[in-house]
């Protein structure tokens, strides 16, 4: 018998590690969590060292569409010096 949940599996997101995440965004894996950090990607912390990203979450905060992650975003430009590093802005 069914369970009543049609297509759960297509229905659950999935997340990635800051590992798998940067092998998506081919960055290193200390970017990932720089971004995560400054807040310029949304997270899920499970513990103090432990990630999780949703990429369908990343990619709408990298492309811009992400009202909430833009002001945050602008808030650590202000207050950060010029990084040399990449930047997803």
């Amino acid at each position: 018998m069914k369970d009543g949940h049609p297509n759960r599996e297509e229905a659950r997101d999935e997340f990635l590690t800051a590992r798998q995440l940067a092998e998506v965004l081919q960055v290193s894996e200390s970017t990932v969590r720089r971004l995560a950090r400054d807040g310029r990607i949304p997270c899920v912390r499970l513990t103090s060292r432990l990630l999780r990203f949703n990429l369908k979450a990343v990619y709408r905060a990298l492309d811009g569409s992400d009202t909430n992650s833009r002001s945050k975003r602008r808030h650590t430009e202000e207050s950060a010096q010029d990084d040399a590093q990449l930047s997803f802005l």
